[in-house]
């Protein structure tokens, strides 16, 4: 192998972020690890990507890791939040053993994926430098991570570059988010419960996340930083579901049948000027061409 050619370790790298991300590594030629707990599904298979399983949780599947990488990215974690247990391991335990272990490794440069749930009930714009009060036990164990990250970052200048992100959407995602369960619906031309769709969420394409996630690695100055990632402008979710109806002219949303938690925060979007400002990034994939092209891979692949 040429000894110019870049080498990244991407963990998570069989979910959907984490398929792009290697999708595009290929393309720049680069070598890709990902570090999963399972073998991808089929329609996230990368003949050229090196597939090894294991648990960050237990410290010594690590080992199997025995290469040395230019980057890397951590995109995984349990996904089923409602194993509070498993989802802390994961997203608190199992970074802490990542970043120990690829401290020994001199990497360049590491990017963590935070969640927009760091900040709680935060009134939105939401700040990179606001204080943050998560309430699930997932928003918990990423804020915990990202203060010990920035704490490594201090102590002993582990490279590593926090992006807070909202909520992702584009082909091949798992009908187990709001974009794709309501596309999916559609499609199937089945009536879906939905609440009264008041509230404003950010979405942003998986295209965008990724140019985030290269920017970072690329960039000396976004060392030991937390940045927002989204579009920055929030959508109603009522206009959403009644946009993607239209688009695929079937679909019976049920508007009102669910109710809104408690303490459910109207409006969630980011500020989006540091990442502007630090990366030099910012969204170009326009929401109504991403939610087409979002639409027309699910039609080809039901």
């Amino acid at each position: 192998m040429a000894k110019n050619i870049k080498k990244i370790l991407i963990v998570g790298g069989t979910g959907f972020i984490g398929y792009h991300l290697a999708k595009k590594c290929l393309k720049k030629k680069w070598s890709v690890v990902s570090f999963s707990k399972n073998f991808p599904k089929k329609k996230r298979y990368l003949h050229k990507v090196k597939y090894i399983t294991g648990d960050l949780f237990i410290k010594k599947n690590l080992k199997s890791l025995s290469q040395k990488f230019d980057y890397a990215v951590n995109l995984g974690g349990y996904v089923d939040h409602k194993n509070k247990v498993k989802t802390f391991n994961s997203h608190y335990i199992g970074c802490k053993n990542l970043s120990n272990f690829l401290l020994k490794k001199n990497i360049k440069a590491f990017v963590q994926i935070g969640s927009s749930g760091e900040y709680g009930t935060l009134k939105s714009p939401q700040k990179e430098n606001s204080i943050c009060r998560p309430k699930s036990i997932y928003s918990q164990a990423k804020f915990f991570a990202t203060k010990y990250l920035l704490n490594l970052y201090k102590k002993k200048k582990f490279p590593v570059t926090i992006l807070r992100l909202y909520q992702a959407y584009g082909p091949r995602q798992d009908i187990n988010r709001f974009i794709a369960i309501v596309i999916d619906a559609c499609i199937k031309n089945k009536e879906f419960p939905c609440s009264d769709g008041k509230q404003f969420r950010d979405f942003i394409h998986v295209d965008d996340v990724v140019e985030a996630i290269f920017k970072s690695l690329a960039n000396k100055n976004a060392k030991g930083e937390i940045i927002n990632i989204g579009s920055g402008s929030p959508q109603k979710i009522k206009d959403v579901i009644n946009y993607l109806v239209h688009r695929i002219k079937r679909g019976n949303p049920q508007f009102g049948k669910l109710k809104l938690k408690k303490e459910e925060t109207l409006k969630i979007y980011p500020n989006i000027s540091k990442a502007k400002k630090i990366l030099r990034w910012s969204p170009k994939v326009k929401f109504s061409k991403g939610l087409i092209e979002t639409i027309r891979y699910f039609k080809k692949n039901p």
